[in-house]
């Protein structure tokens, strides 16, 4: 088959499972932010295939997400909470496919995707902090109370799909 038919099977299929785990919630935060399993798909994507096919899978499964379960308080919220920040889950991409390549892949495609829920917070939810209170400290710490629960378990999920089955992070040799 040819390679970039495959490529655009495989990013389909991944944005159709992160949609399907975006379903099934651990917790719920109460002005947005999950913690799911919706990010590990679009990991497995990235190390899988890379950057460029990890970025449109994330910004499709950003759009996508919208149409179920979005809320756009501002139209920057488009970009900050959904394509954007999904989409820089594919750094991930450019790291090595192996245990410290995934955690640190992992790692910073979920720290840009945190910046990219502070910024929002911050900027476009200001309101919702405390009286008195920094709307960046409290966006800081808001976002921080789901972003780091799904972050630990991204990582212990691909690390053990890593550990029972590489061949998942590797594109198919006849590509």
């Amino acid at each position: 088959m040819n390679k970039k038919i495959n490529v655009m099977v495989e990013t389909a299929i991944m944005i159709a499972l992160a949609v399907v785990l975006s379903f099934v919630k651990v917790w719920s935060m109460p002005q947005g932010g999950t913690v799911s399993l919706t990010m590990l798909p679009l990991f497995v994507l990235a190390f899988r295939r890379g950057f460029f096919p990890a970025l449109l899978g994330g910004v499709v499964y950003g759009a996508i997400s919208i149409i179920f379960d979005g809320v756009i308080y501002h139209p920057m919220s488009i970009l900050l909470d959904y394509t954007l920040a999904y989409g820089a889950l594919a750094v991930a991409g450019l790291f090595k496919k192996n245990y410290l390549g995934i955690v640190l892949g992992t790692t910073v495609g979920t720290g840009l995707r945190y910046i990219c829920s502070l910024l929002s917070g911050a900027v476009l939810f200001a309101q919702y902090a405390p009286e008195g209170q920094n709307p960046w400290i409290y966006s800081l710490g808001y976002n921080a109370t789901y972003m780091i629960p799904e972050l630990i378990i991204c990582v212990v999920a691909l690390v053990i799909l890593y550990k029972s089955n590489k061949k998942i992070f590797l594109a198919a040799k006849e590509d």
